[in-house]
């Protein structure tokens, strides 16, 4: 099967920092549109799939610097997503028709997300659209049906390499971030779904040139997403989230709206 989208997400709201730094009150209004092609296909006997993911950030950020407040504004080309997703348990490579016809079974699978350096970055500004480093995600995803109702739980990390030049030529490091994600589903008719959502993650300390940043994130979200079929080939995402509780970093409200075609 392949599926092609286009998904536009707004997020709004604060960010946390370090209480060191001079910079406080920070606002963020950020939009990011972007396009994904996805392709399932039989990798040893098993069910996987190819995702690309290309995507466009505008935004504004305000916020005070010593005494002043001032403002920015960024757009330009974001970071490119590659990933690689396979069951290892349950969920055998199908065709469409027998696909169709097998009930939903318990499955176990993995993935790897790669994030790589091609989004807009300078060196001499503080808030870049690019990362300038790479970042990669292994995860396991267990999916459990009963009836009408899916029970998810996923577990991952991301591991990050070095931006050697980070706001004037710096070198910042990020230490590896841990993250558990669930979620609960109920299909009301087969592809009109509604999903609850909650994510816990922490860690991600940096350090620039050795020094350590009071930065360690401990944050928690939740949201929900519902999906509306248009015919047998379309569908339509929609998806809201917020921070529950915001140690350090982003304390945004989410919403995305996503287009989707898929043919076989």
């Amino acid at each position: 099967m392949n599926i092609v989208g286009v998904p536009y997400v707004y997020q709004t709201g604060s960010v946390i920092t370090d209480p060191s730094l001079p910079v406080k009150d920070v606002d963020a209004k950020v939009n990011a549109v972007a396009a994904f092609y996805d392709r399932t296909f039989s990798f040893f006997g098993r069910s996987a799939s190819a995702l690309l993911t290309l995507p466009y950030i505008w935004g504004k950020v305000t916020g005070e610097v010593g005494e002043q407040t001032r403002s920015l504004t960024r757009s330009g080309q974001g970071d490119m997503q590659m990933r690689f997703a396979t069951n290892i348990f349950g969920g055998p490579a199908l065709t469409p028709k027998e696909f169709a016809e097998r009930a939903p079974e318990t499955t176990l699978g993995a993935s790897l997300t790669v994030e790589m350096p091609t989004g807009q970055y300078d060196g001499t500004k503080l808030i870049n659209l690019g990362t300038n480093r790479w970042a990669f995600k292994p995860e396991l995803g267990l999916v459990h049906p009963v009836g009408r109702w899916t029970f998810e739980l996923y577990t991952g990390g991301v591991f990050f390499t070095a931006n050697d030049d980070f706001y004037g030529g710096h070198r910042r490091t990020q230490d590896p971030m841990l993250e558990l994600q669930a979620h609960v589903i109920y299909t009301f008719v087969p592809g009109l779904w509604l999903a609850l959502d909650g994510t816990w993650y922490q860690g991600g300390q940096t350090t620039v040139d050795g020094v350590l940043n009071a930065d360690r994130q401990q944050n928690t979200r939740i949201g929900a997403t519902l999906a509306l079929p248009l015919g047998r080939k379309q569908m339509i995402k929609l998806a809201w989230a917020r921070g529950a509780t915001v140690r350090v970093g982003q304390d945004f409200t989410t919403y995305g709206l996503t287009y989707q075609f898929r043919w076989f």
